[in-house]
């Protein structure tokens, strides 16, 4: 049994283990986003990645791809800073930008709290009611896999550059995530990366995930990508996403 610790004085200290409650309510919180999203015909994707993985760029192709098929709304998560919303909204997209004040990830009321204020933007811009809301995460490998955003969906983004071992290093990310991207594989023959060594990394946290290699930058794989993502969508409206 552990020692009770004490003070200087002898005085015991109270020690009250807050980290199970805090996540327990916002996983509840979570579960009536998501609700409330099946019963609105929204579809909340979650992408998870580093920072300089690709995001925004992959985004920008995903909304050129899916254009005419589904209206799509965008929410940047930032410390600081609204260069991703304006480059979305540059590329035709209904976007907020939302800043987290240091935080290095969101919760299920930050999320909700976003998406009230992304309904409102496609309002304003006349845009269709939003059928693919996605919440381009804080760029972090570690906190962002622990809250539950209320989304129908999580990615983990990774880019070539940061090697094949990310996996290994972070596991919960890969544990929670439902499919797992790789971006920038037009790189690949410039650094030391091993596209089947990864994927059996993936297998070893999350044997269930897919696997996509891609690049933003050239094209190359966003189709396999998006046909992903309509999938998804499609059965998330239609009741049948798990």
């Amino acid at each position: 049994m552990a020692q009770e610790p004490k003070a200087s004085d002898g005085r015991a200290v109270r020690v009250i283990e807050v980290k199970e409650s805090v996540f327990a309510a916002n996983e509840q919180r979570a579960d009536r986003l998501r609700d409330d999203l099946r019963e609105r015909g929204t579809f909340l994707l979650n992408v998870m990645s580093s920072p300089g993985s690709g995001k925004t760029t992959l985004l920008t192709r995903t909304a050129e791809r899916l254009r005419d098929r589904l209206s799509m709304g965008v929410m940047e998560a930032d410390i600081d800073s609204d260069v991703d919303a304006v480059t979305m909204a540059d590329a035709g997209v209904v976007a907020v930008q939302l800043h987290t004040g240091g935080m290095c990830h969101l919760d299920a009321a930050m999320t909700s709290q976003g998406l009230t204020e992304l309904d409102a933007a496609a309002a304003e811009q006349g845009a269709a009611p939003i059928d693919l809301a996605v919440l381009e995460n804080v760029g972090n490998l570690v906190c962002p896999a622990e809250f539950d955003t209320g989304a129908s969906a999580s990615v983990a983004l990774v880019s070539v550059p940061e090697g094949d071992d990310k996996p290994l290093k972070y596991p919960l990310m890969f544990e929670v995530v439902d499919v797992v991207v790789v971006n920038k594989v037009d790189t690949c023959e410039l650094f030391d990366f091993d596209i089947e060594r990864f994927r059996e990394n993936v297998r070893l946290r999350n044997p269930e995930a897919p696997v996509i290699c891609l690049s933003a930058k050239t094209g190359e794989g966003v189709d396999a990508w998006t046909a992903w993502l309509e999938g998804a969508v499609a059965a998330w409206k239609g009741g049948s996403h798990v």
